[in-house]
């Protein structure tokens, strides 16, 4: 009989505890240094067929938990396990990662090499990772093209990314990922460069193949709207803050934190009634303080107190809900 602390790490394919990467920032002449403590002691856990959200304006972390977990960039310390085991900085953990971890790229014109065919993109990551025969990759990168709708495969995979839409290529950067048919995609603002009308088609793909194959999402956005469509549970962050996290229906249909209601606020409405009603929150402006002291986002929360000089805990709630807020919204 397993333990429930065994049977969680059976349930989750990779979880972070305690990420912490800082970076230390210069001013043009170099007279003044600061340090951004772009992630600070992040803990989280995606499950097996999940799609896990980040959420959180521009400088919130995305896309740094993104690199770190894929060990792109150095953490200064925290653990990223995956499959149950530690990934660390040698060769085999790396490969591990690599192989069985994805990631897409937000832009689709700067994420793949224009001077190479489609069919070489593709297939690349085969070659560095040594799958399969000559004819097998090539299999495989007309079988992969065809699960992302780019027909007819065979004319596509002779095509130069310049001969593709943005939406084409983000399909060719999807291919590229699911070429290695891996256990976790890390999907960074997938479709916020792409046209509004196309945007649909490719989630609607994504959720697709995520449901086929039983594929972990990490899903990194600031758009709520498409987090409530392709999410299951959700973090948002602030700051390098996880400020909320729960289920994804209950997070933003009864937001705990100012600073989630905040983005729930500004979802922008295609009602125009909608237009005139009350906001919930009307964020302050940041006063001059040390955001990095007590609650980072108490500088802009128009419900702070005295006790938020110190900084709150992730505080566990009912269903499974935690939330980083002394005051906490009704």
């Amino acid at each position: 009989m397993l333990s429930q602390i065994e049977q969680n790490i059976l349930d989750d394919i990779l979880i972070v505890e305690h990420l912490i990467k800082h970076f230390i920032k210069k001013s043009v002449f170099r007279s003044k240094v600061s340090i951004v403590r772009a992630i600070d002691d992040i803990s989280f856990s995606v499950k097996r067929g999940e799609v896990f959200v980040l959420a959180g304006e521009s400088g919130s972390g995305k896309t740094t938990i993104g690199k770190l977990i894929l060990k792109s960039i150095e953490s200064d310390s925290g653990k990223i396990i995956f499959e149950g085991e530690e990934i660390k900085n040698d060769s085999k953990s790396l490969a591990k990662i690599r192989m069985q971890c994805q990631m897409i790229h937000q832009d689709p014109y700067d994420s793949i090499n224009p001077r190479m065919k489609i069919s070489d993109i593709i297939s690349e990551p085969l070659e560095i990772h040594n799958v399969g025969t000559k004819d097998e990759r090539k299999q495989r990168v007309i079988d992969v093209l065809r699960e992302v709708k780019l027909e007819p495969a065979e004319e596509v995979a002779k095509k130069f990314p310049h001969m593709l839409s943005g939406g084409q290529r983000q399909r060719v950067v999807l291919a590229r990922a699911l070429s290695l048919k891996p256990k976790l995609i890390i999907a960074d603002e997938p479709v916020s460069m792409l046209d509004v009308s196309i945007r649909a088609e490719v989630l609607e793909l994504m959720n697709g193949l995520q449901k086929k194959y039983n594929i972990s999402f990490i899903y990194i956005t600031h758009d709520l709207a498409t987090a409530k469509y392709f999410g299951q549970r959700i973090a948002i962050l602030y700051l390098g803050k996880i400020v909320e996290m729960g289920p994804i229906d209950d997070v933003l249909l009864n937001p705990k934190h100012p600073y989630t209601q905040a983005l729930i606020d500004a979802i922008s409405e295609p009602d125009p009634e909608n237009l005139h009603r009350e906001k919930k929150i009307r964020i302050n402006e940041p006063s001059d303080v040390d955001v990095y002291q007590g609650c980072r986002f108490r500088a802009r929360c128009p419900y702070v107190i005295d006790k938020c000089q110190e900084e709150p805990p992730l505080d566990k709630l009912e269903n499974n809900r935690k939330v980083a807020c002394f005051v906490k919204l009704e």
